[in-house]
């Protein structure tokens, strides 16, 4: 393990794991120093096996899901931090998740992108405080150090100005990007959702895949009791050969009350280093 700092009172201790694809040297030691400067009171643990390579995937199968069940059941750990997305948390979750004890339901996990596999996962079997924000590997964006500092803000010290604005006062709330959530449906990582509002953000797409994508999803939620479906951002859209001729928000809007699910507008969240936190389950101010 590399290990960052670790404050002389009570540390937070935070497991970092990579479900999904590689993250690298230099990105884990610029977190571990920015989190030195502004929340000495975390210790940030990267696991060794951030840093595999094992074709796309940050190691094997078998070494991802070790990796994750090791840090979910160590008692000392407070916190999952999940590193950065990509593809590949999906090969492993059922089976991760499978195999977790009572620690890992003390838990906060929080990520987004891929790592959605893990969160819906999670939050089907009723395991930790699940949520969706910022990861390590947003370090790399143009003002990472802001999305870094916002999720320790909340793994450390719960700052509510960490969490979307919008979050609704006594409803429940879950968030995904799109495509994972809409891969997820039918399958056995899916949580249940009903009388959640389900917030979703998409990057690099084309206008006529996030339709797809909207269609299937609202399709199969129609009947699963949603109080409401709201959008993030959606950014870096690719340029078709062909305008599609209409914008992401008429989309969600369309597919959401084509299938009876109310469309409650726009969320603070994104691809981005804007990210802001959605915490899964019921809010309360």
């Amino acid at each position: 393990m590399a290990q960052g700092t670790k404050s002389i009172s009570s540390p937070v201790r935070i497991g970092i794991c990579a479900p999904s694809t590689p993250f690298s040297r230099e990105g884990a030691d610029r977190v571990i120093a920015l989190a030195a400067e502004t929340h000495p009171q975390a210790e940030l643990i990267f696991e060794e096996q951030c840093f595999l390579e094992h074709g796309h995937f940050a190691g094997s199968d078998e070494q991802r899901t070790a990796s994750f069940v090791s840090l979910a059941n160590d008692p000392s750990i407070d916190a999952i931090w999940f590193a950065r997305g990509g593809y590949g948390a999906a090969r492993i979750a059922a089976a991760a998740v499978s195999q977790l004890d009572s620690s890992a339901k003390r838990k906060t996990y929080l990520g987004y992108s891929d790592a959605g596999n893990l969160l819906g996962a999670l939050y089907r079997a009723d395991i930790g405080e699940v949520a969706h924000g910022p990861m390590p590997a947003d370090i790399g964006r143009t003002d990472g150090d802001k999305a870094i500092q916002r999720a320790l803000d909340w793994l450390v010290d719960r700052k509510p100005d960490t969490l979307a604005p919008d979050l609704i006062d006594g409803e429940k709330h879950a968030a995904f990007n799109l495509m994972t959530i809409a891969m997820m449906t039918g399958t056995n990582l899916m949580p249940g959702l009903k009388g959640h509002i389900l917030i979703v953000e998409e990057i690099a797409e084309y206008l006529y895949a996030f339709d797809r994508a909207m269609f299937h999803l609202c399709s199969n939620l129609a009947d699963h009791g949603l109080s409401g479906l709201k959008l993030g951002r959606v950014s870096d859209v690719p340029e078709n050969d062909r305008p599609f001729g209409e914008t992401p928000e008429a989309i969600a809007r369309r597919w959401s009350e084509a299938n009876g699910i109310p469309y409650l507008g726009l969320s603070d969240i994104g691809h981005d280093a804007q990210n802001r936190i959605v915490p899964f389950g019921l809010f309360k101010r």
